[in-house]
């Protein structure tokens, strides 16, 4: 089968893999019907994740279609649709019972699938623990519609959850990329009295206009100006951070309120600074990930229902066999592409 692999820092390959079995009893394999690629996949080519292992395949955003199950499987069975999980977890140790999947204690655990195992920009993938990796997906779901629920958007949906916003809040999302963009449907969904989105992309602003006209874009000379003056005290009440550069990282919590909630969902390249001396008095709570990407049959649900939408995100569609143009497209941000769609 065609693999799109990690050679070593700089180096992806198309190459000819065999097709993967079974390894385990909750093992299952599925067939790739649509992949796409992150942001974490780039971070990976230039080598800012050390923990990836050559010659794995890359690739961790994917729905298809389960061809075969261990004889551990439960959940799922072969012919059903499934969105994948970024996240391995057991659903048996200490954090997985309390929700905190990321933190899975397994050899596997945490992100796995296209990082230290195997992912999905190829024509069938092994999912480890399927009974929590796989989740079906609604007849009225597209696969296009689901998409990015085991990843980005299970990202956006964790990131609001713990962000504690409330009606009365002015909220600041720092990052209009397919994340933020994620980020920023599932925090409309708590319904809080202001949305602000900051980006130095005049294009992904643009996208935000468009498609979220009731959300204030702001550029980043403009941002805490722009804060200050939708909030009541001084700063926003809740700061969501999806872009991850030290600009990025300080402007998070120099907009925040004082009290506020600074939720942190960027993947960095390097260590970041926290200035005390300055920030003395603020009182902010910091809260960091990887995501705990455990909810995505409420997420689909949600897409069931109309009440979220992923589908504008997806600008370009390639077959698999020219990733390398699509990935060449994704990371130089060309023809305003958001996320390209992969088809084996």
């Amino acid at each position: 089968m065609l693999a799109y692999t990690y050679l070593g820092p700089g180096k992806f390959a198309l190459l000819d893999k065999p097709r993967p079995t079974l390894l385990h009893p909750r093992d299952a394999i599925v067939r790739v019907t649509l992949g796409s690629i992150c942001t974490s996949d780039l971070h990976i080519k230039h080598g800012s994740v050390p923990r990836a292992v050559p010659g794995i395949t890359v690739g961790h955003e994917m729905v298809g279609v389960v061809e075969e199950t261990g004889a551990g499987v439960t959940a799922v069975r072969s012919g059903d649709r499934v969105a994948v999980n970024v996240e391995t977890f057991c659903g048996d140790c200490f954090f997985c019972r309390n929700g905190w999947v990321n933190n899975c204690t397994d050899p596997d655990g945490g992100w796995a699938l296209g990082c230290r195992i195997d992912g999905g920009q190829a024509e069938f993938v092994r999912v480890p623990y399927a009974d929590q990796g796989l989740t079906k997906i609604p007849d009225s779901v597209s696969d296009l519609q689901a998409l990015l629920v085991g990843d980005v958007l299970a990202t956006g949906y964790w990131a609001a959850d713990i962000a504690e916003i409330h009606p009365e809040d002015t909220v600041l999302i720092i990052g209009a990329g397919p994340t933020g963009v994620c980020t920023l449907q599932c925090v409309r969904l708590k319904n809080p009295r202001q949305i602000i989105v900051c980006d130095a992309d005049p294009s992904r602003l643009d996208f935000v206009r468009r498609h979220c006209p009731e959300v204030i874009p702001a550029a980043p000379g403009q941002v805490l100006d722009t804060v200050r003056s939708h909030s009541a005290h001084g700063g926003a009440d809740a700061v969501l951070e999806v872009a991850g550069t030290p600009d990025t990282f300080r402007m998070a919590w120099m907009c925040a309120r004082p009290n506020a909630v600074v939720t942190v969902v960027a993947l960095y390249d390097g260590p970041q600074v926290l200035p005390l001396p300055e920030m003395y008095g603020k009182n902010l709570t910091f809260k960091t990930g990887g995501v705990d990407g455990c909810k995505c049959g409420e997420i689909l649900s949600l897409i069931a229902a109309g009440q979220l939408d992923t589908t504008p995100l997806i600008t370009h569609t390639f077959p698999l066999r020219d990733i390398e143009a699509a990935y060449d497209l994704f990371e130089h941000r060309r023809d305003g592409v958001m996320k390209v769609a992969i088809k084996p």
